[in-house]
C-alpha cells in the first residue's frame, strides 16, 4: 500500500472512532469518562477476540492512538503474559505491556507541570 493510502486509512479510521465518541457525547447522557472507559473496554474485547488487529493493519496509528488501541494493547499484554506465566499473567500482563506509555505520560506530565504555572480557568472578578 502506498504511503498516501496509509495516511487516508489512518485518518478515516481514527476520525470514525472520534466521530463515534462525539455522537455518544451529543446524543446520550453518558459522561465523557464513561465513554472513554467504554472505548478502552471495547479495545480490550476486540483485541481479545482478535478483531482489532486487522483494523490496526489497515489504519496503523489511526487505530492504535485512540483509547481503543490502548485497550487492545492491554489485551495483547495479558494474552502474552498468560502464555508465559499462566493465570498470574492475567494480573500482570496489562501492566507490563503498557508500562512504557504510562511512564512516559506521567514523566512528561510532571515536566509540563514544572514548566508552566497552573491556575484556575475561571476568571474570578
Amino acid at each position: 500500500m502506498d504511503i498516501f493510502m496509509e495516511y487516508v486509512w489512518a485518518f478515516l479510521i481514527g476520525g470514525l472512532l472520534c466521530a463515534i465518541g462525539q455522537v455518544l457525547i451529543d446524543l446520550t447522557k453518558l459522561t465523557p469518562a464513561r465513554i472513554l472507559t467504554s472505548y478502552v473496554v471495547a479495545g480490550v474485547v476486540l483485541g481479545a477476540l482478535g478483531l482489532y488487529q486487522p483494523i490496526i493493519d489497515l489504519a496503523g496509528g489511526g487505530a492504535t492512538v485512540p483509547l481503543t488501541g490502548f485497550g487492545n494493547l492491554l489485551a495483547k499484554g495479558v494474552r502474552k503474559a498468560v502464555d508465559m506465566n499462566g493465570l498470574i499473567g492475567a494480573f500482570m500482563g496489562g501492566f507490563t505491556s503498557a508500562a512504557v506509555g504510562i511512564s512516559a505520560a506521567v514523566f512528561f506530565g510532571l515536566i509540563t507541570a514544572l514548566m508552566f504555572k497552573s491556575g484556575s480557568k475561571i476568571n474570578e472578578a
